[in-house]
């Protein structure tokens, strides 16, 4: 293994730790019936995003390329979830948290971003 694809699989490996913290963070939520987006989402959504856009870079593997469409897709689904983490928030803040079908919305998004990467 050269050290292009050893420093990748260590980017793929961060991105996949920036999920769990994500979903874990989420599930933590609504385990404990709060519905309501925390500061660990935020670490969760930076680390994975961060990474994500390190993966998109072309890392000099012959393999034929990026899939473009992929990464546009996850990256809009990435933006929508730190949107829908950023707004419920906000309004958390103010005391007039989200309705509870937008913080289950935002762990479809999540789940969604994850079976992209996986199963396309």
């Amino acid at each position: 293994m050269d050290f292009l694809e050893t420093l990748r699989s260590i980017v793929v490996f961060i991105h996949i730790v920036g999920f769990a913290i994500l979903f874990g963070a989420w599930a933590v939520e609504a385990a404990g019936r709060r519905f309501q987006a925390t500061r660990v989402m935020d670490l969760g959504l930076l680390v994975a995003g961060v990474a994500g856009l390190a993966l998109a870079a072309p890392w000099g593997l012959g393999d034929g390329g990026l899939n473009y469409t992929k990464i546009a897709i996850k990256l809009v689904v990435l933006i929508v979830i730190g949107a829908l983490i950023g707004i419920s928030r906000s309004r958390a803040k103010k005391g007039n948290p989200l309705p509870t079908w937008v913080f289950w919305l935002t762990g479809a998004l999540i789940l969604f971003n994850a079976g992209i990467a996986v199963i396309w």
